[in-house]
């Protein structure tokens, strides 16, 4: 990977599709960064420091300034990064909103729903989080069918912005899959996105990246767990 970019250091959580996006993001770029693991249920005083209003992660580190929230640190990646590897967001305006307009749905409509579904304190909370769910996934075949223009990703001939997004998540959409007895992406329904999906997985970047399904499975299977036994002490 490439070098001479100054120190950089990535402070996040295995789990996280959050951390995922910036891993891709960085391994496209070719930077070297040192990650340091983050026990969310104990949070160190790095990460407080480092994030004092979300105290969340990802957290990037540029010779020592500290970047928060994936959005913006994908973007200041690019920013900080052009000329290094390819660009992440399109040259053209509009394309970059567009692109830009998607990572926010996904961020905001498909997001916190998936999240309650292993946070739901009850079978019906998580029946309602998965049905919300599978509808703001459904919306993804139509922003690869926009995006793409009939290339093989979101950016066209090329992995970009909103493909680094979506291809954070193919290892919870596989788990995800597993814990609710679901397919969240039926090949029937969206044909577009489940060849993206293939196509996506079969990367070099994506392959050195995603984390393994199983082991999201087991994470999942421990936080559903937790919320229940939360729930039921609760009530």
């Amino acid at each position: 990977m490439a070098g001479g970019n100054g120190e950089l250091k990535l402070v996040g959580h295995w789990a996280s599709p959050f951390v995922t996006r910036v891993k891709l993001a960085l391994a496209l770029k070719g930077l070297r960064y040192e990650y340091v693991e983050e026990d969310l249920r104990n949070k160190s005083e790095l990460l407080l420091r480092l994030n004092p209003v979300h105290k969340s992660v990802p957290v990037l580190i540029h010779n020592g300034k500290a970047i928060c929230e994936s959005p913006v640190i994908l973007q200041y990646i690019d920013e900080a990064f052009a000329g290094t590897g390819p660009s992440l967001l399109p040259a053209d305006p509009y394309e970059r909103a567009v692109a830009r307009f998607w990572v926010a749905y996904i961020d905001d409509k498909l997001g916190p729903p998936w999240d309650r579904v292993f946070r739901a304190k009850t079978d019906e909370e998580r029946a309602e989080a998965m049905r919300e769910t599978f509808a703001a996934v459904g919306a993804l075949e139509r922003a690869l069918r926009e995006c793409s223009k009939e290339k093989g990703f979101f950016g066209g001939d090329s992995v970009g912005y909103v493909d680094i997004v979506v291809g954070s998540l193919i290892p919870w959409v596989k788990a995800t899959s597993v814990l609710a007895g679901a397919e969240l992406v039926d090949a029937a329904e969206m044909p577009l996105l489940a060849a993206w999906i293939d196509r996506f997985g079969e990367l070099d970047v994506a392959k050195a990246v995603l984390q393994d399904a199983d082991s999201l499975v087991e994470h999942g299977r421990m936080l559903m767990a937790k919320n229940a036994a939360r729930a039921s002490n609760n009530g």
